[in-house]
């Protein structure tokens, strides 16, 4: 372990970030009352350039009218390229309430833009008198951003979650898709004949999750295009928990409980991970570094392991 240990990131369950466009307040109750940990109101790509006034209205009333009950609530604000993200930022802070936890900031390509968007946020507190520092979320969505991923994941200590927006990633890049997450028709391995599927957002979303854990900012796996397809969700999805990361986007109500379901450790997981620290404590009293389970070698980075599973359910069941 290095003499600088890892910051520990929010302690706040994850599994699921439901997005609904900030121009649509009809379906606002629904993603209040849906299992999501976290609700994204969105004013960026979800709304068009003549709806941005009146869906920033629209989000700042609902943020205080209605009741969100114990959800992480984030506006996604529109890119640091554009002319609506200042008033986006202003209208928030002064004009929302406490009640907002996060904002989320789109295509971060460097540490500036968060310092700006943190410069403007502050000053719109101290204007507001707001009492409750909000939190920031960031969206990798660029060559520029993937490189300068880890430069971003200290940028801010109001930075909380770090996501992959895998389209407009992909278009910074050049890459030659059309898809939003999963595996891609094209990027495949040939060998004797058959035809290896491998993951094209693999790299992008490692060096996040390292970014994201040297920092302590919760890594998040973004949205999953075809809604209609459960099992390539999932199959996203698990590689993603492989990784590391902690939850993924829902862009319609029915990948919630896929989220959810993926990213909530299973009943046999935390009774492994309960019974491997019950073994190493056993071990421990014996004097012994190391044991063995089920047939298998298990020592101290075990139990780093086993801890990480068991948080994990304690945090989603409080």
């Amino acid at each position: 372990m290095s003499f600088r240990l890892q910051p520990a990131p929010p302690a706040r369950p994850n599994r699921c970030q439901l997005f609904g466009p900030g121009s649509r307040p009809a379906i606002f109750q629904k993603m209040a009352a849906s299992a999501a940990d976290v609700v994204n109101l969105d004013l960026e790509d979800s709304v068009s350039a003549g709806d941005k006034d009146a869906a920033r209205a629209t989000v700042v009333e609902a943020i205080g009218g209605i009741d969100w009950g114990r959800k992480t609530l984030s506006v996604r604000i529109n890119g640091l390229d554009t002319p609506w993200w200042h008033r986006d930022v202003v209208d928030l802070v002064e004009k929302a309430g406490d009640r907002l936890d996060l904002i989320m900031i789109p295509k971060v390509g460097c540490a500036a833009d968060l310092y700006a968007v943190d410069a403007l946020v502050t000053a719109a507190e101290k204007a507001a008198g707001r009492e409750r520092r909000l939190g920031f979320e960031v969206i990798i969505e660029s060559a520029a951003g993937i490189a300068h991923v880890e430069e971003i994941a200290k940028g801010s200590p109001r930075l909380q979650a770090m996501s992959l927006g895998a389209a407009d990633f992909a278009a910074s890049m050049g890459m030659q898709t059309t898809g939003i997450g999963g595996t891609q028709e094209q990027y495949y391995m040939l060998h004797e004949g058959t035809r290896h599927y491998s993951d094209p957002w693999h790299w992008a979303q490692a060096a996040i999750v390292a970014a994201c854990r040297t920092h302590g900012v919760l890594p998040v796996d973004g949205p999953f295009g075809d809604f209609s397809d459960d099992e390539g969700f999932r199959a996203q999805a698990r590689r993603s928990a492989t990784l590391g990361m902690v939850g993924k986007w829902a862009i319609h109500p029915r990948q919630v409980a896929l989220a959810n379901e993926v990213f909530t450790p299973s009943d046999a997981a935390v009774a492994e991970a309960r019974e491997i620290l019950a073994a190493m404590e056993e071990a421990k009293a014996r004097g012994e570094g190391a044991t063995v389970y089920k047939g298998r070698l298990v020592d101290i980075a075990s139990i780093k392991q086993a801890e990480v599973i068991v948080r994990q359910a304690e945090m989603i069941a409080q």
